[in-house]
């Protein structure tokens, strides 16, 4: 049973928690009415690599769901944190989209194009992505021995279906280059949590991390001490929680009624 008193901060994952595209889930907006009226903290937390902050704020605000920038984590936005507090004197090969770039433009990290002159190279998804841009980008792995990439996920919902996601095409340079990836950075690596506390600052116990993918969202639980929540409107099945070693605390149909285990589906391990 999720009691809302219980935890002091709500983290959503975003593609098939909040939304499949551009329509709004179940649920949505009354658990987040709610949540703000009992003064706990919200994070909206993402490994899409083709939304800034800025345009994840926008589309949530399309949706009918107040927001502010701080309560915002994206992929583009994690790797451009990564590279500016990480790292020194990177100049990064890119496969990705615009939100890749404007995010490391906005922290001042130089990009390039030209593979011998990569100290990195980042992996996002790209919907462009081209034979050309395998080869230069094998050649800018092979130069710069660093393969860096946004987030792990093979594929993500959309309305009807799936579509590849960035590991899809970091598989491929990996695979034409001959050199593993060495960092992901998405969910549910330790630097996506130490993001998630460093904004929140609430103790891992006392946050509930709500999502629909056992391999990033509930593992990013499981790995960084926080409660999870597995929602089953994405990708993730009962039947997948089975077959998997990592396990959710609460199991739901939707966010609606999330609080009510007398009307939504909750289980609890």
């Amino acid at each position: 049973m999720i009691l809302l008193n219980d935890y002091e901060a709500y983290c959503f994952d975003l593609d098939g928690t909040i939304y499949i595209g551009d329509q709004l889930l179940s649920g949505v907006k009354e658990t987040i009415k709610q949540i703000r009226k009992h003064n706990k903290k919200i994070l909206f937390i993402t490994n899409s690599p083709t939304l800034t902050r800025k345009a994840g704020k926008e589309k949530l605000e399309k949706l009918g769901i107040e927001t502010n920038i701080e309560e915002i984590i994206t992929a583009p936005y994690l790797a451009a944190t990564y590279f500016a507090q990480k790292e020194s004197n990177v100049s990064v090969f890119v496969i990705g989209e615009e939100a890749i770039f404007e995010e490391l433009e906005h922290f001042g990290i130089n990009t390039t194009d030209r593979p011998l002159q990569a100290t990195h190279v980042l992996v996002g998804l790209d919907q462009e992505f081209t034979y050309h841009d395998l080869n230069k980008a094998t050649e800018a792995v092979r130069y710069s021995k660093k393969l860096i990439i946004t987030n792990p996920d093979p594929a993500c919902p959309v309305p009807g279906g799936f579509m590849p996601d960035t590991m899809s095409i970091a598989k491929a340079i990996e695979v034409a280059s001959e050199q593993q990836i060495d960092q992901v950075l998405g969910k549910p690596d330790p630097i996506y949590g130490n993001k998630m506390l460093e904004i929140l600052d609430v103790p891992p116990q006392k946050t509930l991390v709500i999502g629909d993918r056992l391999e990033t969202d509930i593992h990013l639980g499981v790995t960084n001490g926080f409660k999870t929540c597995l929602v089953l409107t994405g990708i993730s099945t009962e039947a997948d929680v089975q077959r998997s070693s990592v396990k959710p605390d609460y199991i739901i149909n939707d966010l609606l009624n999330i609080f009510y285990p007398e009307v939504a589906y909750i289980r609890e391990k």
